[in-house]
């Protein structure tokens, strides 16, 4: 595909609105038949037999309640928690109320690091040191005369 096809193409076509429920749904009975002839079985249950040993299996439906409201779940959490007790913390005795350096905050605990998964590329690096190179190089003459 070419951008001169991308161009061409509908917001509604770019934003493949079907592609995304079609992978999010799973596949349709007619993907599962062609996955499981090519794995030479008739069904998923003989799929299932194949797959996940007798010894681990459960032999009845599972018994789960019937569904609740998000409120009734809410009031029943609350009434657990309410149990709780507020105990004093012996941990880190000895711990004084510090200032902490914002060096320390910014680098260590407020590292965008250790709570994502996002790390810069290679080609990311690469491209924000070519705009800082650029910008030096067009910088205007007069920005770097020593002021005297």
């Amino acid at each position: 595909m070419t951008s001169k096809d991308t161009f061409s193409q509908s917001l509604h076509e770019l934003e493949q609105r079907e592609m995304f429920q079609r992978r999010h749904i799973g596949p349709s009975s007619s993907e599962q038949d062609k996955m499981l002839k090519t794995l030479n079985l008739d069904s998923l249950e003989s799929l299932i037999d194949e797959a996940v040993p007798v010894s681990i299996r459960m032999n009845q439906d599972l018994e789960l309640p019937g569904s609740r409201t998000e409120v009734d779940v809410l009031k029943e959490l609350k009434s657990i928690a309410s149990e709780n007790t507020i105990a004093r913390s012996y941990i880190g005795m000895g711990y004084y109320d510090t200032i902490t350096p914002n060096v320390i905050l910014r680098n260590l605990l407020e590292n965008p690091g250790w709570y994502t998964a996002y790390t810069p590329y290679q080609a990311e690096v690469s491209q924000g040191r070519l705009e800082l190179s650029n910008g030096i190089k067009t910088t205007p003459w007069f920005l770097w005369q020593p002021i005297c």
